[in-house]
């Protein structure tokens, strides 16, 4: 009876042990992406047709490969019902991924006659309704061999119109490249032509 005991209470530690072992490192080891993403988007022109652009930075200075990001525009609507529900509207990116995202991506969203933000007044009118832009960025993290993921949202009074980002990639003297951070959400206005 006492080896029976011995056996069982070492084979209960063993497990315990493993266990314990286990769920510690799959909580610590599992990957997480350090995205920054801009406090405000702008509504910016380029080439003349306006753009609504996100500004994202990758925290951790190593390599994200093949980096796509998704843009949902959640809003309201009523049917003949009476009923509301929320509906996802994915916005069409000028350029929704990227190989390589080292230091920065502005993502851009060309306002044509397509989107949900050309008519006159459309920002107003979306607020109105409660309208919210999701982000969702996915890639795959070099150092860690493994999918990473970041989201973000931004309030349609998070939209800055007639403004760009302010320059934050500095090029050193050795040729090599760094963020200025403090700079990273500031916005410069755009002089009307």
């Amino acid at each position: 009876f006492a080896h029976v005991v011995v056996t069982v209470e070492a084979l209960v530690g063993i497990m315990y042990t493993a266990l314990l072992t286990g769920l510690t490192f799959s909580k610590f080891a599992r990957p997480r992406a350090k995205v920054l993403f801009s406090k405000v988007a702008v509504i910016q022109p380029r080439n003349g047709v306006p753009h609504l652009c996100f500004r994202m930075a990758n925290w951790r200075h190593n390599l994200v490969l093949e980096a796509q990001l998704r843009v949902i525009l959640l809003v309201l609507e009523r049917t003949t019902e009476g009923d509301v529900m929320r509906l996802p509207m994915e916005l069409k990116l000028v350029r929704d991924r990227t190989a390589l995202f080292a230091m920065t991506w502005t993502a851009m969203h060309r306002i044509d006659e397509t989107s949900p933000f050309s008519a006159d007044g459309a920002l107003e009118r979306l607020s109105g309704e409660g309208a919210e832009l999701y982000l969702s960025l996915t890639g795959f993290d070099e150092t860690v061999m493994q999918t990473v993921h970041a989201r973000y949202r931004y309030k349609i009074a998070d939209i800055v119109p007639g403004a760009r980002f302010a320059d934050v990639v500095q090029i050193n003297a050795d040729g090599s490249r760094e963020i200025d951070y403090e700079l990273f959400h500031d916005v410069v206005p755009i002089e009307p032509a």
